[in-house]
C-alpha cells in the first residue's frame, strides 16, 4: 500500500495578500505623500514596515474607502 502524496500548497490556490506603497496609494486616493502619511500616522490606514519600507495591504485600502463611503452615507 502506498501513501498519498504529500499536500503542495499551488500559490493560485491561496489567498492573494496584495500590499502597495506609498506612492501606490496615492495615485489610488488621488492624495498627496503628506495627506497618506497623516492617514498612517493616524493609524486611519492601517499599513506595516519592512526594514525601511512602508506596505500597505490592499485590503486594508478597500477597508478604509469602505468605512469612508460608510461614514458619509450615515
Amino acid at each position: 500500500m502506498t501513501s498519498p502524496p504529500p499536500t503542495v500548497l499551488h500559490p493560485e490556490t491561496e489567498p492573494a495578500l496584495d500590499l502597495l506603497t506609498v506612492p501606490q496609494v496615492m495615485a489610488r486616493l488621488q492624495l498627496g505623500r503628506s495627506a497618506v502619511y497623516d492617514l498612517l500616522r493616524t493609524r486611519q490606514l492601517a499599513s506595516f514596515t519592512l526594514g525601511r519600507a512602508r506596505r500597505i495591504p490592499a485590503h486594508a485600502l478597500a477597508d478604509f474607502i469602505r468605512a469612508r463611503l460608510d461614514q458619509e452615507a450615515a
